[in-house]
């Protein structure tokens, strides 16, 4: 089980789909085949760059159809993509471009850059090791050159390229990394994982097959292509299926329902929050959602009452979660669109084709269904390690090639894994473990809830207790329940819901009521935030 490169499955897509759009906006399309030349004649302009094979070049931009071109032709110039988020200040992304140590940086100019700033500009006016001896190109200089190299050649009808390209296509292996992708950095300094072309395509044909996602499929893109859920389970997921991806370069919930509405959306993949919103939009305007047909979430805890909701309210063929990693190349389990609510909202599913599952206890023992313990994985969707520290990689990765995640899981007889939480995250409340993941589960199911984030806070008399975050429903709960808004939420209610479902040293001694929950780059709830927040202001709601 090796996989293919990801030019392969380009080339391929171009064979296979050649005048199916592969990528739109308001303004551009693209279909397969022209986003296969696109992107040979990207990679002749980066060998003119002096891009050599193995070259890192980092991507600094938001979501746009030149991403895309940029991410593929790196990958056929037998380049390395090292993503950065768009929304990183210059300091932080000068740490990954210095570490990665990349040779070139296209970024997003004045015209197309993030609330109008000049990420370009902006790397080439940073002091310090940012640009030394790289070169900042912005994505319009770079898309302007590469399309003169499309009319080059467009009479071919095959992508066209110059023979240094053709040969390092020749001698790409599915062994060699694709992406450094590094880690969002919640656990201390962010790391950058080293992927592989062949895990890449291994792992999202998987995903593929399991989500149904297919030929003409439309899918709008929230996730930053900087994350491995963009440029992976987007790009790459495209390039599989023959979807077509419309980047959206900032989530815009008038946009997207929008788009709904006009029938341009068949699948969309995003975590709960997104979800949340985008119901309660098209609930507002009556919006007819017949053409969606699946909707993929996970990342955080997915409530069941929204799972209902997105069955009911949206009419789906199915609704799929997941669990993955980065150093897991994005997932590991999922569920499978026959499975049962209880299933989808209760569970992250089964392991995927080649993936091997433990759950270990302190002891490094397996444990027994049904007990807590971390969840390890082994397979070809793990990382080739961490760049630059054969320390961090070996303290994740064991001898036998099994993946330490840090997450702590269960897994029931019918082998559906279920995450607890992270093992830095759990709240030892007088001795005793309580999972923050299982306390927000129960609060988020309540109907007065939206959403809920749970971090231990100090008590002088047990050590810790749980600290909940909540985020309102914005209408009324329903008969019988107290009507809920921004200022505020029946309490009392909330905590007699947990204590009907929890063990009294679960249930959170303190409430604080917000408009909203932070978020990290990667779309999950930002705990350290929470905890710094907490930190500086005592009590709760």
């Amino acid at each position: 089980m090796t996989g293919q490169t990801i030019p392969a499955v380009l080339a391929a897509a171009a064979r296979r789909f050649a005048d199916v759009p592969a990528v739109v906006d308001d303004h551009r399309r693209l279909t397969f085949a022209d986003l296969h030349r696109a992107s040979f004649a990207g990679a002749a302009v980066l060998v003119g760059y002096g891009v050599a094979p193995g070259d890192r070049v980092a991507l600094w931009g938001a979501n746009s159809i030149d991403w895309v071109v940029a991410d593929l032709a790196v990958l056929c110039a037998g380049g390395v993509v090292v993503p950065v988020n768009h929304r990183y200040r210059p300091a932080e992304a000068a740490d990954i471009v210095s570490r990665a140590d990349c040779r070139l940086v296209l970024a997003d100019g004045p015209a197309d850059g993030p609330a109008g700033r000049d990420l370009a500009d902006e790397a080439l006016s940073l002091d310090g090791g940012f640009v030394a001896g790289r070169r900042v190109v912005a994505f319009a200089d770079w898309a302007a050159e590469v399309a003169a190299e499309v009319a080059a050649t467009v009479p071919a009808k095959d992508a066209a390229t110059d023979p240094q390209v053709e040969a390092r296509l020749g001698d790409l292996t599915p062994g060699q990394v694709s992406h450094i992708q590094f880690t969002s950095g919640t656990t201390g300094r962010p790391k950058g994982a080293m992927l592989t072309h062949g895990a890449m395509t291994l792992t999202t044909a998987t995903w593929v097959d399991v989500v149904g996602l297919r030929l003409g499929d439309g899918y709008p893109v929230v996730a930053p292509f900087s994350h491995i859920g963009g440029h992976k389970t987007a790009i790459v997921a495209g390039l599989t299926s023959g979807a077509t991806l419309r980047p959206m370069p900032a989530l815009d919930v008038d946009a997207l329902v929008d788009l709904v509405g006009r029938g341009a959306v068949s699948f969309l993949q995003g975590p709960p929050a997104l979800f949340h919103t985008l119901l309660a939009e098209v609930v507002r305007r009556g919006t007819d959602t017949s053409a969606v047909r699946s909707v993929v979430t996970g990342a955080a805890v997915v409530p069941p009452e929204l799972v209902r909701r997105l069955y009911d309210v949206l009419g789906l063929e199915a609704v799929i979660t997941s669990y993955g990693i980065t150093e897991a190349t994005g997932v590991c389990t999922m569920t499978r669109p026959d499975d049962p609510v209880a299933v989808v909202a209760g569970t992250c599913g089964r392991p995927i084709d080649g993936v091997d599952l433990r759950i270990c206890g302190p002891d490094g023992r397996d444990q027994p269904a049904g007990e807590p313990g971390e969840v390890l994985v082994r397979g070809p969707n793990v990382m080739a390690g961490y760049l630059d520290d054969p320390a961090a990689t070996a303290e994740v990765i064991d001898g036998d090639g099994w993946l330490h995640t840090g997450d702590v899981g269960t897994v029931g007889p019918d082998g559906n894994l279920r995450i607890l939480d992270r093992l830095k995250d759990m709240v030892v409340v007088g001795g005793l473990n309580v999972y923050p993941a299982e306390v927000e589960r129960v609060l988020a199911d309540h109907p007065a809830v939206d959403q809920a984030a749970v971090i231990g806070v100090p008590d002088d008399r047990m050590g810790e207790v749980p600290l909940a975050f909540v985020v309102p429903a914005a209408t009324p709960a329903g008969a019988g329940q107290a009507t809920v808004g921004v200022a505020g939420v029946d309490v009392a209610g909330l905590e007699a819901h947990c204590r009907e479902q929890l063990a009294g040293f679960k249930v959170p001694r303190r409430y604080r009521v917000v408009d909203r929950l932070p978020m990290n780059p990667a779309g999950k709830v930002d705990k350290p935030a929470l905890r710094a927040q907490a930190a500086e202001s005592a009590g709760g709601a």
